[in-house]
């Protein structure tokens, strides 16, 4: 970015309401204005209802863009999107999009799981129902999401190439739809899941603590509910959830997170 000055958006089209993954570039005398002419779009996803469009872009340490895609919409993933590996809904997608090949506007980074075939290659991981918010921890490359649940679990996963998270078949770790399923010791089930009742609505995945101001969430990945409020510590250690506490509760839904270049943590509120 500090040459190109490129940077990349999803957003939902209107008119048609597709999510679209596009580039753009900041003006060339105004660095903090973008050029609205600039766009280059990478990938157009036909959406076949109006919610569950995730929406989060992240760079990966490995340099490649992740794209959280939500199953499509409705209640229940009627089409059973996210466990069909030729549709793009219900997924993480990895995008190379330094490098573009096959005649698209993006390269497809070696290590995604149907680069050779089984499925669209720009995905990464699949089963997911509406990832919100996810990130990538920089001193370990753990990679954390919370996925929204549909009326009973939400989830915080881990993700990794070639996952299956289980959505529809699946809510957190419990059956959801397992009709024309896989054995379950096909899914990756969350690291922590939690009850959706009362408040408890919808999980915010956020980020792990690396800053310097509050020494107790040190390591500790931050996250929340946007209906309760209620904000979460956990420490993932080898394998192992431990240090589970409520800490804070939010002063208003908490709809996402961000860091700063000093790895201070804010809520999006």
């Amino acid at each position: 970015y500090s040459t190109n000055r490129y940077f990349y958006v999803d957003y939902t089209r209107s008119g048609d309401g597709a999510t679209i993954i596009s580039r753009f570039q900041t003006q060339s005398g105004n660095p903090n204005k973008a050029d609205s002419l600039s766009e280059l779009i990478l990938l157009t996803i036909p959406q076949p209802f109006s919610n569950h469009n995730g929406g989060m872009v992240m760079f990966g340490l490995d340099g490649f863009l992740y794209i959280g895609m939500g199953d499509g919409g409705s209640g229940g993933d009627p089409g059973n999107r996210a466990q069909n590996p030729n549709e793009l809904l219900g997924k993480i997608l990895r995008i190379d999009v330094n490098n573009p090949s096959g005649g698209n506007n993006y390269g497809i980074p070696p290590g995604n799981p149907f680069i050779g075939g089984g499925g669209r290659p720009e995905i990464f991981c699949m089963g997911m129902r509406n990832p919100w918010r996810f990130s990538q921890d920089p001193v370990t490359g753990i990679i954390y999401c919370g996925d929204v649940g549909q009326d009973a679990w939400e989830e915080v996963d881990v993700l990794a190439a070639g996952n299956n998270y289980g959505w529809r078949c699946y809510e957190g770790n419990h059956p959801y739809n397992t009709s024309g399923c896989q054995p379950i010791n096909t899914y990756t089930f969350p690291i922590k899941e939690y009850q959706n009742v009362g408040s408890d609505i919808s999980v915010t995945g956020g980020y792990v603590y690396r800053g310097t101001r509050v020494p107790s969430l040190l390591g500790r990945y931050v996250y929340s509910d946007y209906g309760s409020r209620k904000t979460w510590k956990l420490l993932y250690t080898g394998g192992v959830v431990s240090d589970t506490l409520l800490f804070t509760t939010a002063p208003s839904s908490v709809l996402s997170y961000g860091v700063d270049q000093n790895n201070e943590l804010y809520t999006l509120c």
